[in-house]
């Protein structure tokens, strides 16, 4: 089997493995299994624990530069695909398999609102700074 290069004209909602849709753990899990790799072949083939391995595909920590390069050459995608999702990497699953219209269209809606929670999340994330420094502007000024 071998991997294709992901259009990276493609919107999002489209890229199955994009930034905005997938995290690093994601597309090193799938890129596993892809390969019909288990866990414990990976780690034993790139030289770490299965609890490190087990830790990177769950976004609870990242390999160094030099396991990244690993990874890379074993599952056959671009260090740049598995680190953003873009260049040579899998085929977005609706690719590799016909499926009927209507798991295609929740499967577009999923991946959207995932889309859609993570700038949700973001701006969150930036009223609550705005706040906070608000609060202690208001505090130092003594509102």
């Amino acid at each position: 089997m071998s991997a294709t290069a992901t259009d990276p004209d493609a919107d999002d909602a489209r890229n199955w493995y994009s930034n905005d849709t997938a995290t690093f753990g994601d597309r090193l899990a799938d890129a596993r299994g892809f390969v019909g790799m288990s866990q414990e072949d990976l780690a034993r083939r790139v030289g770490v624990k299965l609890k490190t391995l087990a830790a990177w595909e769950n976004d609870l920590s990242e390999p160094r530069a030099n396991r990244l390069a690993m990874l890379s050459g074993l599952l056959n995608v671009s260090l740049r695909w598995l680190l953003t999702g873009e260049g040579e990497g899998l085929p977005n699953p609706d690719e590799t398999q016909e499926m009927p219209a209507d798991i295609k269209d929740i499967l577009t809606d999923l991946r959207q609102t995932q889309s859609d929670l993570t700038r949700m999340a973001d701006r969150i994330g930036r009223l609550e700074k705005r706040l906070k420094t608000a609060v202690r502007t208001g505090v130092a000024d003594g509102s």
